[in-house]
Formats: structure tokens, sequence, C-alpha cells
């Protein structure tokens, strides 16, 4: 069969591997679609995932078709839809420095257990939204860390992939009213076809003087603070942490979700004296199959997050796609 690997540093490859068998409690799946995310183009630039430098399997979110079931396997037969949680792989984590990656022709699920490592989809849910299911995983392990309420005020800052899963999230949870910032006014468009109650253009607008005015006056020892109860910060970036603690009502909930590549100075003295929580977020300890629910009740919308679906023959296009900054939202292999 056909993987795509690591094979040294800036270097991904298809190269020609063993197809993996099914023992006798596990599923071998044929892939049908994977996302390609930013770590991905992580693991290129430096090699691979050590101990696997130079011979790292990519691919980590996976969905797909069983092909083989083992005979101690139960609840799955051949021909099911799948998504795949790499992170319950006993022998790694899929595509993440595992010896697995789901950007191949096949994928071995040891051990399969339905809800634990796999579940079985509905045949009509499309391949690339299925493909999303991990990373909205992450999204909603950010939410989850909010402890939102349904009176919440939210603003998520960041519409791409992980902001606008945690915008879905935000409103699966019932949260009445949520704003989405970002700086490309299609990723806003996209935020209010998905469910958001409003979106900001920060390059174009006073982020918390329109909070002010969709949320409120917040209560603290300081004025101008908005009425908004949690931020999220999913884009990353320093400005997002600076808007969000300069605006944070006493109280106020930050999460960061976005990957910071820099060191942010934090003025302690307003976190202290307006008693704001900041919490961080990775993963998705027990959100994988939570979020597959919603997936199947509202695909529709999860579709809208796919920008670009390209065909396993060019996947190092599409590795080159989503490692370009601007150039595409989510970028999802097919097979």
């Amino acid at each position: 069969m056909k993987a795509t690997m690591v094979t040294a540093p800036g270097k991904a490859e298809v190269v020609d591997t063993e197809r993996p068998t099914a023992g006798p409690a596990d599923v071998l799946v044929r892939m049908r679609a994977c996302g390609i995310c930013g770590s991905d183009a992580f693991y290129i630039a430096i090699g691979g995932v050590p101990p696997r430098q130079g011979c790292t399997p990519l691919g980590h979110e996976p969905a797909g078709e069983v092909v083989d079931v083992g005979v101690d396997v139960s609840g799955i037969t051949v021909g099911d839809h799948v998504v795949i949680n790499p992170m319950a792989s006993p022998s790694g984590i899929i595509g993440n420095g595992g010896p697995a990656g789901a950007l191949a022709d096949y994928l071995l699920i040891e051990n399969a257990v339905r809800a634990t490592n796999l579940e079985v989809i509905p045949q009509h849910i499309p391949w690339q939204v299925a493909a999303l299911n991990e990373p909205m995983a992450v999204a909603r392990h950010g939410v989850n860390q909010c402890r939102p309420k349904p009176s919440d005020k939210v603003v998520v800052f960041g519409a791409g992939p992980i902001g606008l899963g945690a915008t879905l999230a935000f409103k699966s949870a019932g949260v009445g009213h949520v704003v989405v910032v970002d700086v490309i006014s299609s990723r806003l468009d996209k935020a209010l076809q998905i469910g958001a109650d409003a979106v900001i253009n920060s390059a174009e607008e006073d982020v918390i003087e329109r909070l002010v005015q969709l949320h409120g006056q917040g209560e603290s020892l300081f004025p101008g603070k908005a009425g908004t109860d949690i931020y999220l910060d999913a884009a990353g970036v320093a400005a997002v942490v600076n808007t969000a603690l300069a605006a944070a009502k006493k109280g106020a909930t930050l999460a960061i979700v976005g990957v910071h590549k820099e060191p942010v100075p934090v003025e302690f003295v307003n976190v202290m004296s307006n008693e704001i929580t900041i919490v961080g977020s990775i993963g998705y300890p027990d959100e994988f199959f939570e979020v597959t629910k919603d997936l199947v009740a509202n695909w529709e919308k999860y579709a809208l997050i796919v920008s670009h679906t390209v065909p396993f023959d060019r996947v190092d296009e599409a590795l080159e796609l989503a490692g370009t900054p601007g150039a595409a939202d989510k970028v999802v292999v097919t097979f």
C-alpha cells in the first residue's frame, strides 16, 4: 500500500509499505478521508517526531470504511463507515509519532472497541466531514474547559477550523450569544453561516468597543470593560490575549486553545484584581465521541469548515496548501 511519511527535514514522501493484517481483536480500515493539521507541517519542517525522525507516518484526522474485522470484535461489520480516535492506539498516537499514520491507503485499528478507539457513523455523512471529528474534538475540549452556561456571553478569536468548531460547540452547549473575531471577512461569513450571533473584523473595528455594544458594560475595578463572560483564543497571537485581558470584566474566563509560538507578557495586577481565570486546553481527553453525535446531527454546518478537498494522489499539493499561511482554511485529503 501507499503511505505518506516524513523522510527528512522539510521532506514528506509517499512510500510503498506493507499492508497491515487484522488480528482477532483488530479492524482494518480503508481510508476515505484524512484532514491535514498545522502540526503536520511542523513535523515535516523538523524531519519527523522523535524517536521516528526520518520515518514518521503522517495523518491523524481519519475517517474510513471497514474492510476486515477480527473474529473477537463485536458491533462492527465490513462496510461500516467509521471515525477513528488517533489518541487511543496502543502502539502509539496515529500520525503523531506512532508507527502508523492515516495519510495512507489502509489503517489498522488495534483492539478495536466502539466508542473507545472508533465509532460507526451513518453512511450519508460525507467523508470530508467525518474527517473533522478529531479537530472538532480539540475545539470541544477548549469549550468544555470554559464550563459555559446558557446565560454566558462568549467571544471566539480566530475563525479557522478550531474557532469555528468552538463556535459550534458553544451553541451546542446552549450558549445564548457567541461573537467571532477575525481579520478575514470570508471566515467571518462562515462564522455567521454556522450560527455565530455576531462577528467583528478586528482589522476594521475596535474589538473592545464592539464587545461593549454587543454584551454591555462589565463590572470591574477599572472602566471600559465588556460584559463578555468567556474569551476563547483560537488564534494563538499575542494581540488576542492583550485584547481579551483589556476587555475582561471581573470573573471573566480566558481560554487558550491556539498555539502561541512566542511568549506573551501578562499584566497580573489586572488578572488578580478582576479575578480573571486563565485556562489552557490541549487535545481531547474525553471529547472525541462526544463530538461525533453533534457532527452527525449538524453535518451540513460542519461541512462549511472544509475549504479544500484534494485526492490522495496529490497529497504533496495538499500538504503544501495546508502549510501555506492564508492559502486555505481546512484541507482534507480524500481517497
